[in-house]
């Protein structure tokens, strides 16, 4: 079971590398989702942001329900490796820097502290968090950004990583967010998740985190077929590319 976990993982992101890879433009890589959870901030270093969710109705987006509050990493956002084109300003996200990656990104899968079993409610692709799964940071390590199972690793080549089944709520329920995979260049970032956050003034390492409540409302309304993604950006940039990136509106009209 275990060696299936990460059997499982590898082939996910398998799948995410070679979409990011298959050169599609921007536009049509978008075409294929039909979910899209839009994460914004007021500035580059803030450490809190919004988070709405919007579902593709006919060419184009509606918003799905209200906003969020979430808590991003303590170096604020930067930008990441996704689905969009490089960009030449604002900062970019690196190894330990605190940052939250911006850009878009793909939501291959959520995983969690509970058996598959108990949390069918969940239509992503779940993993259940072990005592041995790991997440890879080492920059070293030919590992890095991938959770796996220690105990199916042969001979482990990493000399740091991050527990996936911590002692506290965080990582009870998540979701991976697919930056840097596409394959993993050393020292871009690891380890990004969507989790549960330790409190409203909390800022995360590097990832993106909200209530319990809201992960689980959010984990029961995003499902595979609809191909998700997650697109986070300051809110100057996300004015600025709105038009070109065929974003969604910000303006709530349906509650």
């Amino acid at each position: 079971m275990l060696r299936l976990i990460s059997a499982i993982i590898a082939a996910l992101l398998s799948g995410t590398a070679a979409e990011a890879q298959s050169n599609v433009p921007l536009s049509e890589e978008l075409g294929a989702s039909r979910q899209m959870v839009v994460v914004t901030s007021s500035n580059w270093t803030a450490m809190t942001g919004i988070m709405r969710r919007c579902e593709r109705v006919g060419e184009g987006w509606q918003m799905n329900g209200p906003e969020f509050p979430v808590v991003l990493g303590r170096g604020g956002l930067g930008w990441g490796q996704g689905l969009n084109p490089p960009q030449q300003s604002g900062p970019k996200k690196r190894e330990g820097d605190g940052r939250s990656p911006a850009g878009i990104f793909l939501l291959p899968y959520a995983f969690g502290y509970s058996p598959a079993d108990s949390v069918r409610e969940i239509k992503l692709p779940y993993v259940q968090c072990t005592s041995s799964l790991e997440c890879v940071d080492d920059t070293n390590s030919q590992h890095y950004n991938l959770i796996l199972d220690r105990e199916s690793v042969t001979k482990p080549d990493w000399n740091s990583s991050e527990k996936m089944r911590m002692s506290d709520d965080e990582y009870r329920l998540g979701i991976f967010i697919a930056h840097n995979t596409s394959p993993a260049q050393p020292g871009a970032g690891s380890c990004v998740f969507m989790h549960i956050w330790k409190g409203p003034d909390v800022p995360t390492s590097g990832c993106t985190a909200m209530s319990p409540g809201v992960m689980e409302s959010l984990l029961g309304w995003l499902d595979a077929p609809s191909h998700p993604v997650l697109v986070q950006l300051p809110d100057a940039e996300y004015r600025r590319l709105q038009k070109a990136w065929a974003l969604p509106s910000l303006v709530n009209t349906n509650p």
